[in-house]
């Protein structure tokens, strides 16, 4: 798992390690979006980002996608797990320049269809198939958690 191991520096909590925001895996696949840090954007009035990774990999492919997250991403990833808990499909920052993150729940038994889509820049889209169990909706709201507690961002 990704980095649960933060630690109080002079008032200010930093990161030892990254954090996986999301996380999901089963039958050798897996997607992840790790976040790295938090970093001022140039050219965005010097707003505070989240800097991340999607790492996606199965037996037969393994890539990377870089990303930037801003606090309205992590309200709508909140929306978006209470709806993939309701067992709807959801897709995350879908109409947006970073990367779109599609989730499709499959009906028969705990397994989902999740794309990656990167518009933008390679203009490429992968799409994995993942266990999606009751579990994990409790560690992906821990994690969720964690991202904002760890990276808190302030809106500008």
């Amino acid at each position: 798992m990704g980095c649960d191991d933060t630690r109080e520096t002079g008032g200010a909590v930093t990161a030892e390690e990254s954090i996986d925001l999301i996380r999901l895996e089963g039958g050798g696949n897996t997607v992840i979006l790790r976040i790295t840090g938090k970093e001022t954007r140039q050219g965005l009035t010097g707003t505070d980002v989240l800097a991340g990774e999607f790492h996606v990999g199965t037996p037969f492919v393994r890539g990377s996608l870089r990303t930037w997250l801003f606090p309205e991403d992590l309200r709508q990833w909140q929306q978006a797990l209470d709806m993939l808990d309701a067992g709807h499909d959801v897709a995350w920052r879908e109409g947006t320049r970073a990367p779109w993150l599609f989730i499709e729940r499959d009906e028969d038994d705990d397994r989902c269809r999740v794309t990656i889509r990167d518009h933008a820049m390679s203009l490429t889209a992968v799409t994995v198939t993942v266990a999606l169990t009751d579990s994990w909706f409790d560690d992906a709201y821990r994690r969720l958690d964690l991202t904002s507690q760890t990276w808190s961002l302030k809106e500008g």
